[in-house]
């Protein structure tokens, strides 16, 4: 590569860098102006030519006339300049020479200060032709040359100034009415392109808002038929999705990190919760192998009962592992008030000193989902045991069953102290306990009710607690129900069915 080479490279990269750094609305109003530039000037060369080529067809059709006339001329005519008047011939606008076969000159009129640049033997042709002046002056004249009968040539010119004239004057007229067409086409198309371009400004401006943080912004909507009103739905509905697919993706993370957190803490809880029996059975396992314990009898109690106890947290482990793997569960028939009869009169006979009694409320249909009977059982007696173990002996409890537009719902109410909105908004969570020094001493793993929200969730239902302190608490949970065609049976039935699985109370 020599240097011309690099030049030529260097020219054109910089041709380049000057384009890329032109603005759009610069560029198209120079292409527009570049355009009607090179209008005008095709115009304006063809209307010259026109008028040029109309005018010299008069001249030359003039000139014509004329030297026909002045080849008739008779030889006595006065043949004086106009400088020096002769009354016999009139001004003439013609320059005319006659010159006879001897080449004497026997006719010159001329009234004007230039003088035609005509060959010595005052021949030009018989067509009109353009030439000069003698003495080298702008001034061009269109001459021709007329043979007589006698072989004398006549040649007539005539000045082409009034010619040029005129042409000067057709130019200055085109260049200044082209110019100001240029003016004001420029300025109005710089206003209609900038007015054009706006809405690009404006996806510029949204652009530069989403890049510094604003992911709700949108570009202003425009008239779907245009090509900014599409490109503005377009844009719209790409931000749209990257904010859901942000959204979505901090979502995973977000959840992810508390499934991690979860899953760690739930580790750290199950650790503790089987290293409480595990230590428990391996002192008695010491003593007795020690010979140290007197009551054999309650050290195996002992023993047995820690292993229970470490047996249900493994069952309760197990269950919840199946249900967060989303094993299939049966699906049967369930007829909750039938399910709820039965845990009340189970309760009861666990603790028949506490006031527990069913209740059904009024609602269309009858209160029968589509289910795994035996983890719906486990779910209302999880509930059930649950407000027994938390309440004082003296707090009553109530099972309520009914429904709700398309929902079945069981509700469990106890009248205990009840929990602040930090314990309810936390009962779900595995091994969380309100007071857990409270619920070790009654037996329970912490997991009762985180296996009741998976359950119910399993079941397409949701669970939920309503509570204050002071004020007991009450669990709600609703199941989607079967449609049936007895929606609008009779409340009598339901009445019945109440009475005869209600509990007596105790006082």
């Amino acid at each position: 590569m020599n240097g011309a080479d690099l030049d030529n490279g260097g020219v054109a990269g910089g041709t380049k860098r000057l384009r890329r750094g032109i603005p759009l609305r610069v560029g198209l109003v120079a292409a527009t102006l570049l355009l009607v530039t090179c209008g005008l000037l095709a115009s304006g060369i063809a209307v010259t030519t026109i008028m040029h080529h109309s005018l010299m067809n008069r001249v030359d059709d003039t000139l014509l006339d004329a030297s026909r006339g002045w080849a008739q001329v008779p030889r006595r005519l006065p043949t004086a300049p106009v400088d020096d008047p002769n009354p016999a011939r009139p001004p003439s606008d013609f320059y005319v020479r006659g010159m006879d076969p001897d080449g004497h000159i026997w006719m010159a009129v001329n009234d004007r200060e230039a003088e035609p640049a005509l060959p010595a033997d005052n021949n030009v042709g018989p067509e009109p032709v353009t030439v000069g002046s003698f003495d080298h002056s702008d001034v061009q004249w269109r001459a021709m040359t007329v043979r007589g009968l006698r072989g004398e040539l006549t040649t007539v010119a005539i000045d082409l100034s009034d010619v040029k004239s005129t042409m000067r004057s057709l130019v200055y007229t085109q260049v200044g009415i082209g110019a100001a067409v240029l003016l004001v086409l420029g300025i109005a198309g710089y206003a209609v392109v900038h007015r054009s371009l706006r809405p690009l400004s404006e996806v510029e401006q949204t652009a530069a808002a989403i890049a510094a943080g604003q992911l709700d912004r949108r570009v202003p909507e425009r008239d779907p038929r245009t090509e900014v009103g599409r490109l503005s739905l377009a844009l719209n509905g790409m931000l749209a999705q990257i904010q859901r697919a942000m959204a979505s993706s901090e979502s995973s993370a977000e959840q992810a990190r508390s499934s991690e957190d979860r899953m760690r803490r739930f580790i750290t809880d199950a650790s503790h919760e089987l290293r409480t029996p595990l230590t428990t059975i391996r002192g008695f396992a010491e003593l007795y192998r020690q010979g140290a314990a007197r009551d054999v009898e309650m050290l195996m109690g002992r023993i047995e009962s820690e292993s229970r106890r470490m047996g249900l947290l493994v069952e309760d482990l197990l269950l919840l592992a199946r249900l967060d793997a989303q094993r299939p569960l049966e699906h049967h028939r369930v007829d909750l008030l039938a399910l709820a009869s039965d845990t009340v009169h189970d309760a009861q006979s666990i603790a028949p000193n506490r006031r527990i009694r069913m209740e059904v409320f009024d609602g269309p249909g009858t209160p029968e989902v589509l289910g795994d009977e035996a983890r719906l059982r486990q779910v209302l007696s999880n509930l059930v045991v649950n407000a027994l173990q938390h309440t004082p002996e003296t707090a009553g409890v109530t099972v309520r069953v009914g429904t709700e537009d398309s929902a079945a719902v069981i509700e469990v109410c106890d009248e205990g102290p009840g929990m602040t909105a930090e314990d309810a908004q936390r009962v779900f969570e595995r091994f969380y306990r309100a007071d857990s020094s409270r619920a070790r001493a009654s037996g329970g793993t912490g997991l009762g009710l985180s296996i009741v929200d998976s359950l119910v969730y399993a079941h397409g239902g949701r669970v939920s607690v309503s509570t204050a302190p002071g004020h007991g608490c009450r669990f709600r949970v609703n199941l989607p129900r079967i449609a049936d065609a007895t929606d609008e049976g009779s409340r009598e039935e339901q009445e019945a069915v109440s009475v005869s699985a209600a509990a007596p109370t105790h006082p």
